[in-house]
């Protein structure tokens, strides 16, 4: 897959696809439709396939405050559409420029003047441009003029409801990660290097990978039971903790550590994947350490009961 860096990194050689536009947070199971939808069409154009999306998150530049937690890093998200099979990702810096540009001057600079769009997908609710004034309507009247198709993908949904990237966030606050993964397909994971920490884990006899977070704000707040990946063939059992460590100094910065079960390895710097398969409890402080070292005892062997009864469904890749 090509990475395109911002609109300066366009070329001739970029222009005729056929193209999605969109966040496409966690690229749940219905950016997989889309992706799926984009990759045929394509073949039938024998065009690439280009995904247009933005970092960062348009609602984190006007009101960052009220911007959601992310449900993946950009690095993650962008493996993800790779491993969907697109061609080619255009990855549009979101600041002051793109802000202010015109619904119209968008379709006419990037669509049109840049990527010569032949075939374009978006969501049934997509809006762009300044003030959010494009939609479809317009999106397709400018395809009539311009010589390019417009097609508005149905939202997927289950039993349950509508698939989306709020509900997953709902889900995960919730503690719900059946549902999680029933709309992902695939487990919820956090990828990250395992960065050096104070160390205290191992003086009450649990040691943890400390795992870079990189976001404002997480998704996912707790004790889990998680398999990781990264460390080997396969993928290790252990337990986690997302959170602030209440009875250490606790502070504003969310970190995950990992207490693997049986290892005993130094592995600074390398990356992982975390897995998270049940929530075991809230996160919450305790008055002492020996409370403390008690409670991960009991929380280890709750995660080791989990694991090895996990028959998750919906579970496409644990890879």
């Amino acid at each position: 897959m090509q990475l395109i860096r911002g609109q300066h990194n366009l070329r001739d050689v970029h222009r005729g696809c056929v193209a999605t536009i969109g966040n496409f947070d966690g690229v749940h199971r219905g950016h997989q439709a889309v992706f799926e939808a984009l990759r045929a069409r394509a073949a039938e154009y024998a065009l690439p396939s280009l995904v247009i999306t933005f970092e960062p998150h348009p609602l984190e530049y006007f009101r960052p405050e009220e911007a959601p937690a992310r449900l993946m890093r950009t690095r993650e998200k962008l493996e993800h559409i790779r491993t969907a099979g697109i061609d080619r990702v255009l990855l549009l810096r979101f600041d002051q420029d793109l802000a202010l540009l015109s619904a119209e001057d968008f379709i006419q600079d990037y669509l049109v003047d840049a990527l010569g769009v032949r075939h374009l997908y978006v969501g049934d609710d997509f809006r762009f441009g300044h003030r959010r004034a494009g939609d479809f309507a317009l999106l397709a009247a400018a395809g009539e003029h311009h010589g390019f198709a417009v097609e508005s993908l149905e939202t997927v949904s289950d039993g349950d409801g509508r698939i989306s990237s709020t509900r997953i966030r709902e889900a995960l606050a919730a503690g719900d990660l059946a549902t999680v993964r029933c709309c992902l397909g695939r487990d919820y994971t956090v990828s990250g290097r395992v960065a050096h920490g104070h160390k205290r884990g191992r003086t009450i006899g649990f040691p943890t990978l400390n795992v870079g977070l990189a976001r404002q704000r997480s998704p996912v707040r707790g004790v889990f039971a998680v398999r990781v990946a990264g460390l080997g063939d396969d993928l290790l059992p252990g337990v986690a903790n997302v959170g602030n460590r209440p009875t250490l100094e606790g502070d504003d910065r969310f970190l995950l550590e990992v207490h693997l079960f049986d290892f005993d390895r130094e592995v600074y710097g390398e990356r992982v994947t975390v897995h998270f398969i049940e929530r075991i409890r809230d996160e919450k402080k305790f008055d002492s350490f020996d409370q403390l070292r008690v409670q991960i005892a009991q929380d280890a062997q709750r995660a080791r009961e989990l694991l090895a009864g996990d028959s998750s469904s919906c579970i496409t890749n644990r890879a």
